[in-house]
């Protein structure tokens, strides 16, 4: 295969950093986007110079010239159309969560398997070269035995009204946020060591006149090996994306800031433009963050599935891993709602 041919689905905040991610890999082409809007998706094909817009997703899963189909489409749609995908026997790549709630996941991975096609599951952080870095030095034994994991994930609040609705994304700050902390704990200790049990709190402390969901939420995830994973949740955090991690073992640990010890720093009397993802505020101190793509794992996750398109190689993370962490997050919302641990059911 000389170029992978992508179907990018979606025209909004993840197909942007999809695009961004895919503008820096080569032997591939986004040869047509979908959005649900006529207007958005050729917004959004001018934007990215993509020669093909469509509103019509029948037709285009029934294209037989994609060789990709990238699903960055909000959560209540991504059961349905997967399933749509795999009918038609399609190479797939879904967004986080990979659905919401763990009956939703499991048929969208059952589907994908029985259709022998690829499927892969978009979860940036375990491709952020920080954290990639990181679990080579776990590898290597440089902090012995892990221990325990700390991950936050936090901002100001969704940027799209829809992520409000709780019906629409099956949760709050937990199931937008915790998906990244939750497979960055289970890369840091080893898939091999699963999560058996967590306790989870979650509450709504500011935006009560938004959303019925959390908006701050703890889950502690308890590894079959003992190990303890700590997440940190917010929509009520300011000044910017906030991503940190911190991995303790035996015999060192390890620190990761992607966002707050960013290389510049920046005092502006006026208005100096785009800063970070999720930023308050354009002037006064601030810390900018170049090649966000590259930064949060977009650049490297899109390099990896076209070239396990290309080769017809397993992508690392798959279906599995996001039914997996959809498994998680059901028994963490089961622990929010009856305060005490809650064993993991897969």
């Amino acid at each position: 295969m000389n170029e992978v041919r992508i179907a990018m689905l979606g025209s909004g905040f993840v197909a942007e950093f999809y695009m961004q991610g895919l503008a820096n890999v080569g032997g591939q082409r986004v040869a047509v986007n979908y959005s649900r809007g006529l207007k958005r998706a050729g917004e959004f094909a001018r934007r990215w110079s993509i020669p093909e817009s469509t509103t019509d997703l029948g037709a285009l899963i029934a294209r037989d010239d994609i060789d990709l189909y990238i699903v960055a489409l909000p959560n209540e749609e991504h059961l349905p159309v997967s399933l749509a995908l795999s009918r038609a026997r399609r190479n797939q790549v879904c967004t986080k969560p990979l659905a919401r709630n763990r009956k939703e996941a499991r048929a969208m991975l059952e589907a994908a398997r029985r259709s022998g096609a690829l499927h892969g599951y978009a979860e940036t952080e375990v491709f952020s070269p920080c954290v990639v870095k990181a679990r080579e030095m776990i590898e290597r034994g440089g902090i012995g035995r892990v221990l325990w994991v700390r991950s936050r994930e936090s901002h100001s609040g969704p940027h799209s009204p829809h992520f409000w609705d709780v019906a629409k994304t099956g949760g709050g700050a937990m199931n937008d946020l915790a998906c990244h902390c939750v497979e960055a704990a289970r890369y840091f200790f080893g898939k091999q060591d699963r999560i058996v049990e967590v306790m989870a709190w979650g509450a709504n402390l500011v935006h009560r006149d938004k959303t019925k969901g959390e908006d701050n939420a703890l889950l502690v995830l308890k590894f079959s090996s003992g190990g303890i994973g700590h997440c940190e949740l917010s929509w009520t955090t300011k000044g910017g994306l906030d991503l940190r991690n911190e991995i303790h073992g035996s015999e060192g640990s390890i620190f990761t800031d992607v966002t707050r010890g960013t290389p510049i720093q920046a005092f502006t009397a006026k208005a100096a433009g785009y800063i970070v993802e999720k930023a308050d505020l354009d002037f006064g101190w601030t810390r900018p963050l170049p090649e966000e793509a590259f930064a949060y794992g977009y650049q490297a996750e899109m390099r990896h599935f076209v070239e396990c398109v290309r080769t017809g190689t397993t992508p690392r993370e798959t279906f599995e891993d996001g039914y997996i962490v959809n498994c998680i997050l059901d028994a963490g919302y089961q622990s929010m709602r009856g305060h005490r641990w809650v064993k993991v059911k897969y």
